[in-house]
């Protein structure tokens, strides 16, 4: 239900100019967290981080994100969701919400033994929210740029836990897999 509500936010606010939000959205956005991009002890990954950061910024189709969105930024009833906690909100892939949520609910195994259906549960809601909005035209421009952006969206939250607590339990292997596609796609 939460990985729907990302979907309906994303799709209702792509292509909106954050105006009065954080031009970046997220609270781990490397302009923000140089003290830990200091801190990471790994050459490549100090070197990685300012492309993957490019990479996710030169996005075409941004929207707005939550920029916390973790299991506990959600409140539940019994067939509804609403996500709280929107001090981070800003403009962005909609990945960054998406690897981040994820990140914070589900273990190595569970993305990873489930990261096909996960993906297209997310892209058939998008859809389905990009049509309510009439934004569907861009939908499937947006799919492919997203779905290419999405290693480097965990990339990204990668290198922040890696600069604020190595060794962090959400630095597992399906994490360390998405870095290291984001290595081969830099050539580093």
């Amino acid at each position: 239900i939460c990985i729907k509500w990302l979907a309906h936010f994303h799709g209702n606010f792509l292509n909106t100019t954050p105006t009065g939000l954080w031009d970046t959205g997220t609270y781990w956005h490397l302009a923000t967290r140089l003290d830990e991009l200091n801190a990471i002890n790994d050459p490549v990954l100090k070197k990685a981080a300012p492309l993957i950061e490019g990479q996710l910024n030169q996005c075409e189709f941004k929207t707005i994100v939550h920029g916390d969105a973790k299991v506990a930024n959600f409140c539940f009833s019994e067939n509804a969701v609403a996500a709280v906690d929107f001090q981070y909100v800003g403009g962005g892939c909609g990945m960054k919400d998406l690897a981040y949520f994820l990140g914070s609910t589900l273990s190595d195994d569970e993305i990873e033994n489930n990261e096909a259906e996960i993906l297209d549960f997310y892209f058939l809601e998008l859809q389905k929210s990009m049509e309510l909005n009439k934004k569907n035209q861009f939908f499937q421009k947006t799919k492919m740029q997203w779905l290419e952006l999405y290693p480097f969206a965990w990339a990204d939250f990668h290198r922040f836990l890696e600069g604020w607590r190595p060794g962090h339990w959400k630095l597992g292997a399906y994490s360390n897999e998405q870095l290291n596609l984001v290595y081969k796609k830099l050539n580093l």
